[in-house]
């Protein structure tokens, strides 16, 4: 027997309330180790790698923590856009983790063995598709830009100086995309002469849908199952999508389920509250499908600084919905004058190219500007050109030439309205 006094006997409060105080002191300081901001270690490499056995090759291949990646902005929303960071791209394919994003009804969850496509209406055989089925068919792979029509409307209006090009023009991307042609599918099927539209509808929580014209069903409209070489990422179609090179991106539905031939357009919610134009006089542009030429500047833009005169680059990228970019010009005063930038690469019909031009800053304040032109020989317009013809109102296809300031000190901002100053 021990001769160790006994703890004096407690009641059953007492021990809960021991307890659950315990239990809040543990909570109160867990919840302020959770408050303290994480500082992650700064990559660390070896001094001379050639030196050191390497690491075993992995499963896949990871970005560099050197070069960590940027994201689209912002997200985390149900609804709404989300802008692809062109500015730190090279070249003209975008990164497949890096697509614009333009969602109605969040992202959706498709099993793609439950998957099928439905195509029926006025067809003589109506018929249901599954994924197998379209992966047994011819394929075809073609790189293509897909833009959203609202692309812009943050340089269109209340556009701020501190803006970045993301910000302003982030809503496109350029992908090689593999699919069947739509018409492959609709000669199984077999089109009605009546039929003179298609109404493509998505399977998410919105159920997404547009009418088009049959001509463009049966011209290059793709049924995509995979992108830069893997399956649609999720919050891209996956399983399949639309593709309608150089046509909103709207029209290029995400999870799509069924198409439907008829011989009028279905005037759908996605068709008359949404991508209709509004225009002055009253008046509104409707179906506005293809989308303009268009060239912006990716650098240097805001919140680039350059160090100080001398040779500087000047690049971005140009696409027309109407064919290929036949001619991309620079004005670094403004638009006095123009300079022909270089073309990177053979420019392909409906895909971006990427231009570049060397410049000379000599540390005085300046305005650059890029002008693009395509094969029809339309002719990128300026604000002013752009908003004489479509209005203050005007909510989609906002393809007017960009300005950005560089000032004394290098710093480079947004020029909203160039006219204006």
């Amino acid at each position: 027997m021990s001769d160790t006094p006994k703890p004096p006997a407690r009641s059953r409060r007492e021990v809960l309330s021991a307890g659950l105080g315990a239990l809040a002191a543990g909570v109160t300081l867990r919840a302020a180790h959770a408050e303290e901001p994480v500082v992650e270690a700064p990559p660390s490499a070896p001094p001379d790698a050639t030196k050191v056995l390497g690491a075993p090759a992995p499963p896949r291949s990871e970005r560099s923590p050197f070069a960590p990646p940027p994201t689209v902005l912002p997200n985390g929303h149900i609804s709404g856009p989300a802008f692809s960071p062109i500015h730190t791209f090279h070249g003209t394919i975008t990164p497949t983790d890096l697509q614009f994003q333009r969602n109605h009804g969040g992202v959706a969850s498709i099993d793609p063995t439950r998957w099928k496509l439905m195509i029926h209406g006025l067809v003589e055989r109506p018929m249901v598709f599954t994924l197998a089925d379209l992966k047994r068919l011819p394929s075809v792979s073609r790189i293509a830009f897909l833009e959203c029509s609202g692309n812009g409307r943050n340089a269109y209006r209340n556009a701020k100086p501190d803006a970045t090009v993301q910000h302003l023009d982030g809503l496109i991307s350029n992908l090689e995309w593999t699919g069947v042609p739509l018409s492959v599918l609709l000669a199984e099927v077999g089109v009605k002469p009546e039929a003179t539209w298609f109404v493509a509808e998505g399977g998410d929580a919105s159920v997404m849908a547009r009418s088009m014209p049959i001509e463009k069903a049966l011209d290059d409209t793709l049924v995509v199952y995979a992108a830069n070489g893997e399956p649609l990422r999720t919050a891209h179609g996956f399983p399949v999508r639309l593709l309608t090179p150089g046509w909103e991106a709207n029209t290029s539905i995400k999870w799509l389920r069924r198409i439907e031939l008829v011989d009028q357009p279905l005037m759908s919610k996605d068709e008359t509250s949404k991508y209709t134009d509004p225009l002055p006089g009253d008046k509104a542009r409707q179906f506005s499908f293809v989308m303009d030429c268009k060239s912006v500047l990716t650098h240097p833009t805001f919140p680039t600084r350059l160090e100080g005169p001398g040779w500087w680059p000047i690049s971005g990228l140009a696409w027309s919905g109407r064919g290929r970019i036949s001619r991309v010009e620079v004005s670094t005063d403004g638009g006095k004058s123009w300079a022909d930038a270089e073309l990177q690469g053979t420019p392909l019909p409906k895909a971006a190219v990427r231009f570049n031009l060397p410049w000379r800053w000599d540390g005085k304040p300046c305005r650059l500007q890029s002008r693009a032109t395509d094969e029809t020989g339309y002719v990128q317009p300026t604000f002013r050109e752009f908003r004489e013809a479509r209005g203050a109102g005007t909510d989609f296809h906002m393809n007017s030439v960009r300005t950005w300031e560089v000032r004394e000190d290098g710093q480079v901002f947004f020029v909203p309205d160039p006219e204006a100053a």
